[in-house]
C-alpha cells in the first residue's frame, strides 16, 4: 500500500529572521500529515546556497540564493516501512529542495538530498550563460539516527558538490513519526556536542562584506605567533589521484582592527573537480571557512602550461551560517608551471583577492593535472625559491666592486707618478 501524500492543508510555517544586520533568511516549519490527519514527518531549519556559475562572456559569478518568504511543499511523503519519507519545499522563481529518508527496525536515516535551481531567475544569475533548471544530487552524510528519536544539529554544516555549496543550521528533523507526536529524545549531531571551546569567529563588528565599505588596509597586519600548518590535500576521479597540493593557508582581512586566520588541515576537508582544461580544489575549514581554488591549463602557448585562475573566499558564522565575508578574484594568473609538472614554493606567497582579503601561502606545492602514481611530478619552482639566481648577481657585484677598486688604485698611482716627476 503506497503511503499516504500530504494533504492540501499541510502547516508550513515561515518565519523572518535578521542575522547580522545585514544578512537575512527564513526559516522553515514543515509539518506533513497522513491520511488520519497525524503528524508523520516533521521538520525545521535554516539554508541559504553558494552557486559558482558561467557568465555569457565566460566568466565565473558566485550567486547566494536564500530561501523566500513564500515557500511551497507539494509531493513531501510519509514514507512507510517499504518507501522512503520524502521532505520537498519549492521556493523563488523554479527553485526546489528535497531530502528523502530510509528506515529500518531499529533506525533511520538521510539518503540523498537533490537541490534544483533555476538559472532563468535574472535576480540571483544575471546574465547566466546556461539557462534553465540545474539540478544537484548529493549523498547525504548524516549517520543513523534511532527510530523515535528527533535529529537536532543548531551549528552550522555544509555540503559541496559541482559548484555548489548547500549551508543548514538551526535543524531540527523527525520522519516516521510514530503515533502523531514529536518525540522528546534528542539525537543531536557531532558539532553540537559539547567540545572544546571553538575558535571565535570574526563578528559583524569587525569584519564586513565586500560591498560595505571599510577603513583602507593598516601598511603593516600583525602576524599570528605562528605560520599556519601545513595542510596534504588531494582529490580523486574513481580510484585515481587527479589533483595534489600541500600548502598552508592564512586569511589576511583588512578591517579596522586587522584579522588573520589560519587554516586547520585538522579540521579541512577538501572536494572539488578535475578536468582536462580546467579543475577546482574546494577546502572547508570546520563548515566556517570555504576557499576554492580554480586552476585553467593555457592551451594557447607554444608550450601548455597550467595557472590558478581564480581563488573564491567566503567566512560563515559558526553559529547560524550567515555569510560573514565574501571574496573572489578570477583574473589571476599564479603559479603556473608546464603541464605535466608540478608547481613549488616554499616561501610565503600572497595572493590579493580584494583590497579587503588576501591569501598567504606557505610551503606550497601543487599540481592540479597529470598527475601519475599518487606523487608529484617534477616541480617548477617559484623565482622567490631559486637561490641560484643570487649567484650572478654575488659574482657581478663583486666583480664590479674589484674593478672599482683597481681603477681607483691605478687612478692613485698615476697621480703619485707624476707628482713625483714634478719634484724633479
Amino acid at each position: 500500500m503506497a503511503p499516504p501524500r500530504c494533504p492540501a492543508g499541510l502547516a508550513l510555517l515561515l518565519l523572518l529572521l535578521g542575522a547580522c544586520g545585514f544578512f537575512q533568511s527564513y526559516a522553515v516549519e514543515v509539518d506533513v500529515k497522513d491520511a488520519s490527519n497525524f503528524t508523520c514527518l516533521y521538520a525545521q531549519w535554516m539554508m541559504k546556497f553558494l552557486i559558482k556559475y558561467e557568465t555569457n562572456s565566460s566568466d565565473y559569478k558566485n550567486a547566494s540564493l536564500d530561501l523566500t518568504s513564500t515557500v511551497t511543499h507539494n509531493g513531501s511523503i510519509c514514507g512507510s516501512d517499504t518507501q522512503a519519507a520524502l521532505l520537498a519545499v519549492q521556493f523563488g522563481d523554479g527553485h526546489s529542495w528535497s531530502i528523502n529518508f530510509t528506515k529500518n527496525n531499529e533506525t533511520y536515516r538521510a539518503e540523498f538530498i537533490t537541490f534544483t535551481y533555476n538559472t532563468n531567475d535574472t535576480a540571483v544569475f544575471p546574465d547566466a550563460r546556461r539557462q534553465g533548471p540545474v539540478t544537484i544530487v548529493v549523498k547525504d552524510a548524516m549517520h543513523p539516527i534511532q527510530l523515535n528519536n528527533v535529529f537536532v544539529c543548531h551549528h552550522t554544516t555544509s555540503l559541496e558538490a559541482e559548484n555548489v555549496t548547500q549551508i543548514f543550521w538551526n535543524v531540527t528533523m523527525q520522519p516516521f513519526v510514530q503515533n502523531g507526536t514529536i518525540s522528546k529524545k534528542e539525537s543531536r549531531c557531532y558539532a553540537d556536542t559539547p567540545t572544546a571551546a571553538p575558535t571565535v569567529l570574526p563578528t559583524v563588528a569587525n569584519v564586513t562584506t565586500a560591498s560595505t565599505t571599510i577603513s583602507p588596509a593598516p601598511t603593516t597586519a600583525p602576524k599570528p605567533a605562528e605560520n599556519p600548518v601545513t595542510g596534504n590535500y588531494s582529490l580523486k576521479t574513481g580510484n585515481k589521484t587527479c589533483l595534489l597540493a600541500t600548502v598552508g593557508l592564512q586569511l589576511n582581512i583588512s578591517q579596522d582592527k586587522p584579522l588573520l586566520l589560519n587554516i586547520d588541515p585538522k579540521t579541512t576537508h577538501a572536494d572539488g573537480t578535475c578536468g582536462n582544461a580546467s579543475a577546482t580544489l574546494k577546502l572547508n575549514d570546520g563548515n566556517r571557512t570555504l576557499i576554492d581554488f580554480t586552476f585553467i591549463v593555457n592551451a594557447s602557448a607554444s608550450v601548455q602550461k597550467f595557472y590558478l585562475r581564480e581563488v573564491n573566499v567566503t567566512l560563515l558564522n559558526y553559529q547560524n551560517g550567515s555569510v560573514i565575508l565574501s571574496a573572489d578574484n578570477n583574473n589571476l594568473s599564479k603559479w603556473d608551471a608546464s603541464l605535466g609538472n608540478s608547481y613549488m614554493c616554499r616561501k610565503e606567497q600572497t595572493l590579493e583577492i580584494n583590497e579587503n582579503l588576501q591569501v598567504h601561502t606557505f610551503n606550497l606545492w601543487v599540481q592540479p593535472f597529470l598527475v601519475k602514481e599518487n606523487k608529484f611530478s617534477i616541480a617548477q619552482e617559484c623565482s622567490l625559491d631559486d637561490d641560484t639566481i643570487l649567484i650572478p648577481i654575488v659574482v657581478g657585484a663583486a666583480l664590479a666592486g674589484l674593478i672599482v677598486i683597481i681603477v681607483i688604485a691605478y687612478i692613485i698611482g698615476r697621480r703619485k707618478s707624476y707628482a713625483g716627476y714634478q719634484t724633479l
